[in-house]
């Protein structure tokens, strides 16, 4: 009779572990139907909500638009007063997996062409992670194209400066070559930097051996130094700039750098939150609220 309840609760066990695999399998790949757009030959997916000020949400590294913007419910909440517009970036999600080589600088060129795509002459441009610094380098490279830029969960990462992001990226590129998951990138900041979270660190190994086509994301790492901004190019930014991250994220040192830098910046540090938690909180939401109704054109 022990037996039996042993072996009737391992069963029950082992059904509850499998339910919950399924569950977080069908979070990470239900999607949104969406649509697309040919952009320099790579099909773009996008989905097209709401009505009033466009604004483009662009997320992170390994993820997609639903994952990052979507299952938060930021593209719900923005659509209520905005035209809200979330693409997946090319080499993640529906989009298309260009050879390597068509990446780096092609990431910020997409946000132009894909506004002529779709008519929009300004947007409000909102990156995560990733996100953050193609929409920071693309307030260097096309300011007359937006109306603000909100880079969350990211900072600036000088390209020559010891402990940067982009130090380490051809070790982990090589890793990802080779077949193997990879943690988040912001794990190789350097010593006396924040690192990544347990979560943190779990979450991008599953992406990043799973859910992702590996050599589009070894594409996405090795043309990443290319999005680097000089404290020049800060200096010179004509867009106002918000930045909202966490306390715990190991980006929130190069938000900390650009204090001082950035002609019109604001910045949020949200107490208690890591890179992972941050989207999920209330006050990430209502920072960049607040700073959307700010730099909206009919203010």
């Amino acid at each position: 009779m022990k037996a039996r309840r042993i072996g009737l609760g391992l069963l029950a066990l082992s059904g509850l572990v499998t339910g919950v695999t399924a569950a977080g399998v069908l979070v990470l790949t239900r999607r949104t139907k969406d649509r697309h757009a040919e952009l320099d030959d790579v099909q773009i997916h996008y989905t097209d909500e709401g009505a009033g000020e466009p604004v483009l949400l662009v997320h992170g590294f390994a993820v997609n638009a639903d994952l990052n913007w979507r299952r938060p419910g930021i593209i719900k909440a923005l659509s209520a007063d905005y035209r809200v517009i979330a693409m997946d970036l090319r080499g993640h999600g529906r989009s298309g997996k260009p050879p390597l080589g068509r990446y780096g600088m092609a990431l910020v060129h997409d946000i132009p062409r894909l506004l002529d795509h779709l008519d929009i002459e300004r947007v409000h441009l909102v990156g995560y992670s990733l996100g953050g610094f193609v929409a920071l380098k693309c307030a260097a490279t096309y300011p007359d194209r937006l109306l603000s830029v909100a880079a969350l969960g990211s900072g600036w990462e000088p390209l020559d400066q010891t402990g940067s992001l982009f130090q380490s990226l051809s070790a982990l590129a090589d890793e990802l070559e080779a077949g193997r998951a990879i943690g988040p990138l912001a794990g190789h900041l350097g010593t006396g930097r924040q690192q990544p979270g347990l979560l943190h660190r779990s979450w991008v190994k599953v992406l990043t051996s799973a859910f992702n086509d590996k050599r589009a994301l070894v594409g996405i790492i090795r043309g990443l130094p290319d999005l680097a901004i000089t404290a020049d190019e800060l200096q010179a930014l004509q867009v106002p700039i918000c930045s909202i991250v966490g306390a715990k994220d190991p980006l929130v040192d190069g938000v900390r750098a650009m204090d001082g830098l950035v002609p019109d910046h604001s910045v949020t540090i949200i107490e208690g939150a890591d890179h992972i938690r941050a989207p999920l909180r209330r006050e990430l939401l209502e920072a960049l609220r607040t700073f959307l109704q700010q730099h909206s054109d009919a203010s």
